[in-house]
């Protein structure tokens, strides 16, 4: 790979993780429609080709690299990609970047209910933001030309108004998310688990996001979601092939690596946060899930970025 800048130094507040409506915007509310897109170098060219570690709540992002290429930090991971190429970002993931100089592409921001509302007729574009990726795409391809076609036509409708404004806007959307998951091909491979179980699975994740620093305990989900015990697992066990139990496990152990890398709180303060009693016992719910303590997680990971 070409060489990049040095990857995106990590951003440590006392107050946690930055988080931005748009890159370097506060915090607003967010219209249960948003899409916006924009040129790359618009918000990389100003901080001389270096995004750092931030994230977007109920935002999620899809990059479409047309030139360059560079390393994206997403979580604990670090990702180098080339040109052509499409950058999958999730709502609240934590992420940076280090572009090489003169990178060109586009940003496709949408809100969480956009990204619902397409997922109503096709479950994998949730699947696609389960985790940040970097999917290539093949240079002079099929793929490739139907990625530019639709990010032209939705910048094209979302900077006017005609008839069939929102159906246009909608059928591009719903093209480039089709163009993503088919580029996907490792998780395209999994099935499709549609219904009931797979709704409760849904509300039973976002509900995490909500309870992860209440220290919320499976009955307690479940007390949210209004279904018994045994039919939030069965619906977990046959969706996630998980139970509910080793679903929060994961999403604070997520949330654990974060503070852990992009903050400045002990690990006491870590536990805490995370609505454990017991540092201590924290400590080793980390150690037994990612074999190394919280303090090595932590001087590791800041040695390799």
């Amino acid at each position: 790979m070409p060489s990049a800048a040095k990857a995106p130094p990590l951003v440590r507040q006392h107050t946690g993780i930055p988080s931005f409506f748009l890159y370097g915007e506060p915090p607003r509310d967010i219209s249960d429609h948003f899409l916006h897109v924009e040129d790359l170098d618009e918000r990389t060219r100003p901080g001389a080709w270096n995004i750092h570690a931030h994230s977007h709540e109920r935002l999620s992002h899809i990059f479409f690299v047309q030139a360059g290429g560079g390393r994206m930090q997403a979580e604990d991971r670090l990702l180098d990609f080339t040109a052509p190429a499409l950058l999958l970002v999730p709502a609240r993931a934590v992420h940076g970047f280090a572009w090489q100089p003169e990178s060109a592409g586009r940003v496709l921001t949408l809100a969480d209910t956009c990204l619902a509302e397409a997922a109503a007729s096709e479950p994998g574009f949730h699947r696609l933001f389960d985790m940040a990726a970097a999917l290539a795409i093949a240079p002079a391809s099929r793929e490739l030309a139907a990625v530019e076609d639709a990010f032209g036509r939705l910048a094209r409708e979302l900077a006017w108004f005609a008839p069939g404004h929102t159906a246009a806007i909608q059928a591009q959307l719903a093209i480039l998310l089709v163009e993503a998951l088919r580029l996907d091909r490792h998780r395209r491979t999994q099935s499709h688990v549609r219904g009931p179980r797979a709704e409760i699975v849904a509300r039973f994740r976002e509900a995490i996001e909500t309870g992860i620093r209440k220290g919320w305990r499976v009955p307690d989900y479940a007390r949210h979601l209004e279904v018994s015990v045994p039919v939030l697992r069965r619906a977990c066990l046959k969706v996630a092939r998980k139970p509910p139990l080793r679903l929060i496990e994961e999403r604070v152990l997520l949330e654990a690596k974060r503070l852990l890398l992009y903050s400045d709180m002990s690990i006491a303060e870590t536990a805490y946060t995370l609505g454990f009693d017991d540092p201590a016992y924290f400590s080793r719910v980390f150690s037994r899930n990612l074999r190394q303590s919280p303090r090595a997680f932590r001087e590791r990971r800041q040695t390799r970025s």
